[in-house]
């Protein structure tokens, strides 16, 4: 196996090649053909979110094909191409997972952060938590689905109907949830960084109504806003732009402390919620939508051995849409 791997949260990424992995009882072992980079990944190479597995491989919006099947598994079959997430495993049993929460099963473990990721050329894998993917998307367009398409499609449920709707943050998740949301005939404004004139450009190509800086109002009330930057003082600004009853959904991992604000601003049912992970339900769910309406994803693609870059590029700003690290 050729991997990158994160030995030390704040360092960067180094090299490590092994010999072949070997599935347990119920895993498969995947062969890695695309991996996309999400900004999860870098709070954890940044040391943001505090508590990996170290050493570990990063990575978990992997496209790949099985090769090996552990004990105890009758399918998916050797060929298989699938995708894995984030979660990458749940106890089921605990009160949450029983009531169909798994994302907040508090013994989760997840893909790049517990369980080795996909900056790899192979990955292991619980069979439970893979996903058959739709044959209509190459493997570079089909790894962003499976984070920043995921996390946006359990958004968008959380922020329930929504004709118009604001998107904070025009990046990776936005650029494919702004394609389900104008599918369901949602009309879409999008808030981009103060002066990020390509961000604005990049929304308005991929059919935002408006475009504008984060800094300023709505041009009209919104019936809901998520936020894909993770700037807590963001918070306050949606809460500005959403009608009464309206929902701000919060889409990240890790956000900057919210900056205090006056309750009137949340009052006349106003709402503020936060998505935490993923559900297979929400996997299942989403990938047949794509398999029924070819969603576009603008990708940058770059070697596994330049995961730095792609990193950096990412932290930096220089990237529209997502990068997609290629074994």
């Amino acid at each position: 196996m050729h991997a990158m791997i994160l030995e030390k949260a704040g360092t960067p990424l180094v090299p490590r090649q092994s010999g072949p992995l070997k599935p347990g009882p119920g895993q498969v072992r995947i062969a890695v053909s695309a991996c996309a980079v999400c900004r999860t990944d870098l709070h954890v190479v940044d040391g943001e979110l505090t508590e990996p597995k170290l050493p570990i491989v990063p990575g978990h919006e992997i496209i790949g094909r099985i090769v090996e099947l552990g004990d105890g598994i009758a399918g998916p079959a050797v060929g298989t191409r699938v995708g894995v997430p984030w979660l990458g495993w749940a106890c089921g049993r605990c009160e949450y997972c029983l009531r169909g929460e798994e994302n907040l099963c508090p013994f989760a473990r997840f893909t790049g952060y517990q369980i080795d990721g996909g900056y790899a050329d192979e990955c292991i894998a619980d069979v439970r938590f893979v996903f058959p993917m739709p044959d209509n998307y190459s493997d570079a367009e089909a790894a962003p689905l499976m984070c920043a398409g995921l996390i946006g499609w359990r958004c968008l449920k959380m922020a329930g109907p929504a004709p118009r709707l604001g998107l904070y943050g025009f990046g990776a998740a936005a650029h494919i949830v702004i394609q389900v949301a104008k599918a369901r005939g949602d009309r879409v404004f999008a808030f981009v960084k103060p002066g990020d004139d390509t961000a604005k450009a990049f929304a308005l190509s991929m059919g935002a109504e408006w475009a504008g800086d984060s800094d300023k109002a709505a041009p009209e009330p919104l019936d809901a806003a998520i936020l894909f930057a993770p700037a807590g003082e963001l918070v306050p600004a949606a809460l500005r732009a959403i009608r009464p009853g309206g929902t701000v959904v919060c889409g990240g991992i890790h956000m900057s402390d919210i900056p205090s604000f006056p309750y009137e601003i949340l009052w006349r049912e106003r709402q503020i919620k936060s998505v935490a992970n993923l559900t297979r339900a929400d996997g299942e769910e989403f990938l047949a939508f794509c398999a029924t309406h070819k969603l576009h994803t603008t990708t940058v693609t770059y070697p596994l051995a330049d995961a730095n870059r792609a990193l950096a590029d990412l932290r930096d700003g220089r990237l529209t849409g997502a990068a997609v690290l290629i074994p």
